[in-house]
């Protein structure tokens, strides 16, 4: 049995990796900032060892390593803002990543960096399962910044493993997700008519990646720690889908809005709504990129695979989105 501090246990990631370390008997300890429980990806109340509260920004998280000794700290706390100010960025992702390696040395534990497999930036083709290398060019002030928060990591002189989620949404075979991510906007503002016009390059790939692969995988990243401590991992799709499928997926429901395709070079984006406008700005290049992350450390080092990041697993997230009412619900069949 392991004992795991898991930072930012509250989020999206963190509360269903610490859902199924407990599960499987593991002694948790979830770090919260706000929120008063930690759930799981389907909403239940997860029964942690122990609950802290605990600030990245704070020298060692504000906690106390003595007290709260653990075999590996999994690192999931994070600002996921992508056009946040670059010093509040460093803040967060650069030195709260400092202040939580100090914390798993004075705790006496090995550290699981949970990162982004789009440390990437704008590199196109294979990515390689490495560290970036000096001079690579990122899309936003985010992405720049968990490179940073990388590079801490493998300079720590701690033992570590950086895992690299890539897009993540629901639950493959079920689709749930307990609260979607900002990128899941883009298929709301299609969905109601804010997007009519979709820019997508063609050839551009979107990796989408189940949040059970997601969460599993850094699960057994812990488990197997000492056999994974200085590899990079990528969690990310079987293969990755063409960057127009989510205007494809909005368009195989009848009842909703259907966006057009177009090409980005070709394209105004002053003729959008404003909302619109903004949404792109943030999340334009996703949609004109084209990186295949090689993802073959999960497998060899836990034995997990991917399940498909296909169209069918897509229309379930959709349809998941229905009973929400993140979208808009099909209207009630007539008899």
């Amino acid at each position: 049995m392991l004992t795991v501090l898991v930072t930012g246990a509250a989020g999206l990631i963190g509360g269903e990796v610490c859902a199924r370390l407990a599960a499987r008997g593991h002694r948790v300890i979830g770090m919260v900032r706000r929120r008063a429980e930690v759930l799981g990806n389907d909403g239940a109340p997860v029964p942690l060892a122990r609950m802290v509260s605990g600030d990245v920004t704070l020298p060692l998280m504000g906690l106390n390593p003595v007290e709260l000794r653990c075999d590996v700290v999994i690192h999931c706390a994070a600002s996921l803002v992508f056009d946040a100010p670059e010093p509040e960025l460093e803040a967060i992702n650069v030195e709260g990543t400092r202040n939580a390696l100090a914390f798993a040395q004075a705790a006496g534990a090995g550290f699981l960096h949970v990162s982004t497999a789009y440390v990437c930036g704008l590199e196109q083709g294979a990515i390689a399962e490495a560290p970036v290398p000096p001079g690579r060019q990122f899309a936003n002030n985010y992405e720049a910044s968990k490179a940073r928060g990388e590079a801490v990591v493998e300079q720590s002189g701690l033992s570590f493993v950086i895992a690299r989620p890539s897009i993540v949404l629901g639950d493959h075979a079920s689709g749930t997700i307990r609260d979607f991510p900002t990128l899941c906007n883009v298929f709301r503002l299609m969905a109601r008519g804010r997007l009519p016009l979709f820019p997508a390059l063609e050839g551009a790939t979107l990796d989408l990646v189940p949040i059970c692969h997601v969460a599993e995988g850094i699960a057994r990243l812990a488990e197997h720690f000492d056999t994974a401590q200085g590899h990079h991992v990528h969690l990310s799709a079987d293969s990755p889908l063409p960057a127009r499928a989510l205007a494809d997926a909005v368009c195989r429901q009848p009842h909703l809005q259907h966006p057009e395709v177009v090409d980005p070079t070709q394209f105004d984006i002053a003729a959008l709504p404003r909302v619109a406008q903004a949404m792109l700005a943030t999340y334009g290049s996703y949609f004109t990129r084209d990186p295949r992350f090689e993802a073959g450390n999960i497998e060899r080092l836990t034995g997990l695979t991917c399940p498909p990041a296909d169209a069918a697993w897509i229309d379930r997230l959709v349809a998941y989105a229905f009973t929400r009412d993140y979208l808009p619900s099909p209207p009630p069949n007539k008899v």
